[in-house]
């Protein structure tokens, strides 16, 4: 992104804290009309996405080549007109009216701008991705069977994409971007300028910085609470690695292994309640499930996830004799951290209102306004005019590629309904899988991690879920589960290779190879893999089940999860040989598949048997410590001097 200065930076701050003060006036006295919210939301970020990200990296500099002012000036008209027009086109019968070829032009020139600007806002896989369902409308009328449609007219593709507002660049989608996200990505900009994030890491440090593999789970623990408000993974990588990597890397991990471990943690933050980057957000508006029950459901597999790879992370430090922090290393010492908790006030404050069933633009309002009035807790945190603007801005620039990267979805989920895709995929993946759940998740998953390949997990997931769904909802899987699995794997894609965004990131400050960083995280986190697979099966685990169903459950998982990292890591207190290994992974299978039959793990004789296995084995991993340490001590002993 170019670094502004002088009269361009003035001009560039005062546009983006714009389009963050309309997001704030129009939750306060009411939104606009579809058209008019959504393009005034356009208006202002896709203009400035061309003078702040150059076209290649030979341009970056703070000079803004002719080009990129005259590209910032015909993205003004499209938005213009439609807020201009908006009655008239309300009046108008879709695809019955013709448009005129004035809109046919801008309509035209609205999609090359935004294909271009998510080129260079978002990453060029969405671009590509997106160019290919258009190359598909041209090229639908050759396939054969289900991938069949008939020839669309060049108005009609420009009309579903420019004119409507239940798909397209000004659809649904683009609304939440417009409404909820907005809100919430100015919650999170306040949340930084407060120095929350900061808080979080020095909170995570005490909890478990000295611990074996101290500052590995430093990072997992410290990136669950800010990804979660931070919502773009690449984003939370920056934030909290910044600190992190450096700080594994000088206690002795290795550069690919401490960015993997900052690159999976970041990642998971936007399934972490109550924010949920945006996901959340557009999950309800596609369902109608509200908001808070989407992020009750979520909160169970989002700590199992973070518990996967603080396991993980564990048995790696053991292993590799990775040492702990210092205090010295311990910049905050703990009854300063206890004296700035209440810089957790607004995320209380947001879970709360939503509790006592405030509407989610007044919990978010409420959330902002509690922000601002800590901050004046601590001189250097008060939001001092200077300060506010600053935050605004943040804010603003942080809505560019969520506000570009919605519209792009948008854009696919326009081509996908108007085509009868979806339908078409269903068949095929019924098909594929013979009519079986599970061969059929598998198929999904693959799509899912195809798809959000080099692309932000929310567009990825509404991409996915528009082609899989319906495949999964007609095999019986529960609605909400369905979202979630694939809102899951969304998020995994984003560190499976070889396109992996937030671990290219981590390696950046790491000083490691990309790929090498990324196969790593993937490596991290396919223990999680096995989390979604169980609560499409067994609802418990979305908190649809009993207490003793529920508990039990989570036994079975953590018992899996334990046994799958040990395999894994091929180390449980000693270093295991292969036939260990094929043992722990097979225990470990047979415990994934216990875990997804409900009415086994149901039963109250399961959670006793659960916690009896669990003791069982604790046991017997301490007596093998034991063991293992009195066989050293007589070693040393028998060792000449």
């Amino acid at each position: 992104m170019r670094q502004m200065s002088g009269w361009k930076n003035t001009v560039i701050g005062l546009w983006l804290t714009v389009v963050s003060v309309f997001a704030l006036y129009t939750a306060t006295f009411g939104i606009f009309q579809p058209r008019i919210q959504r393009g005034v939301h356009l208006l202002f970020l896709l203009p400035v996405a061309f003078i702040l990200f150059p076209a290649s990296k030979r341009f970056s500099s703070d000079k803004i080549p002719l080009y990129d002012w005259l590209l910032s000036f015909l993205a003004l008209i499209p938005p213009i007109y439609l807020i201009f027009r908006n009655d008239a086109l309300n009046a108008r019968l879709e695809f019955i009216d013709p448009l005129s070829p004035l809109e046919l032009i801008l309509g035209a020139l609205n999609i090359v701008l935004l294909l271009e600007g998510i080129r260079r806002a978002v990453v060029p896989a969405m671009a590509i991705l997106i160019g290919a369902f258009f190359i598909y409308l041209q090229a639908a009328p050759y396939f054969p069977g289900v991938f069949y449609c008939k020839p669309l007219p060049l108005s009609d593709i420009i009309e579903m994409q420019f004119l409507l507002t239940d798909s397209g660049i000004y659809g649904s989608i683009t609304g939440i971007s417009a409404t909820f996200v907005a809100l919430f990505v100015i919650f999170g900009a306040f949340m930084e300028s407060t120095q929350t994030g900061k808080f979080f890491t020095d909170l995570a440090c005490r909890l478990a910085g000295k611990s074996k593999g101290g500052p590995a789970k430093v990072a997992v623990i410290s990136s669950a609470f800010f990804g979660s408000i931070s919502g773009v993974a690449a984003a939370n990588v920056y934030a909290t690695g910044t600190f992190t990597i450096p700080m594994m890397k000088r206690l002795g991990y290795r550069p690919q292994f401490a960015g993997a471990v900052e690159a999976v943690s970041s990642s998971g933050g936007q399934y972490m309640p109550p924010i949920m980057g945006a996901g959340a957000f557009v999950m309800s508006e596609i369902t109608g499930i509200p908001y808070l029950e989407i992020c009750i459901a979520a909160a169970l597999p989002a700590i199992l996830y973070y518990a996967s790879l603080a396991i993980r992370v564990h048995f790696i430090a053991v292993r590799d004799h990775l040492a702990g922090m210092k205090e010295e290393d311990m910049m905050v010492p703990l009854p300063v951290i206890i004296k700035d908790s209440y810089l957790l006030i607004p995320l209380f404050g947001l879970i709360g209102m939503l509790l006592a069933g405030y509407s989610v633009f007044m919990a978010a309002m409420g959330a902002i306004a509690f922000s601002l009035g800590i901050s004046f807790v601590k001189k250097k945190t008060a939001m001092t005019p200077k300060r506010l603007l600053e935050a605004l801005r943040s804010a603003g620039e942080n809505m560019i590629m969520i506000a570009l990267a919605c519209a792009g979805a948008g854009m696919v989920v326009a081509i996908v309904t108007h085509t009868g895709l979806a339908l078409g995929i269903a068949t095929v993946i019924n098909h594929w899988s013979g009519g079986y759940l599970l061969p059929a998740l598998i198929l999904i998953m693959i799509t899912s991690l195809v798809l959000g390949m080099g692309m932000p997990c929310t567009p990825a997931y509404i991409i996915a879920i528009t082609i899989g769904g319906p495949a999964l909802v007609a095999l019986g899987v529960n609605l909400l589960a369905a979202h979630l699995l694939v809102f899951y794997f969304a998020i995994l894609a984003e560190v499976t290779p070889p396109v992996c965004i937030p671990a290219y990131c981590a390696a950046s400050i790491a000083g490691a190879k990309p790929l090498q960083t990324g196969f790593e995280a993937f490596k991290m986190a396919i223990v999680a893999f096995t989390i979604p697979h169980i609560f499409v099966f067994n609802h418990a685990l979305l908190l649809r089940g009993g207490v003793v169903e529920t508990l039990s459950l989570v036994l079975v998982i953590l018992f899996s999860v334990v046994l799958l990292s040990s395999a894994m890591t091929g180390f449980f207190f000693k270093m295991l040989n292969w036939i260990e290994r094929a043992i722990m992974a097979g225990a470990a299978a047979a415990a994934v598949v216990l875990s997804a039959h409900r009415e086994v793990v149901g039963q109250p004789l399961t959670l006793v048997a659960a916690a009896s296995v669990a003791l069982a084995f604790l046991g017997w991993a301490v007596f093998r410590k034991r063991s293992l340490n009195r066989t050293n001590q007589l070693c040393k002993r028998s060792s000449p001097q």
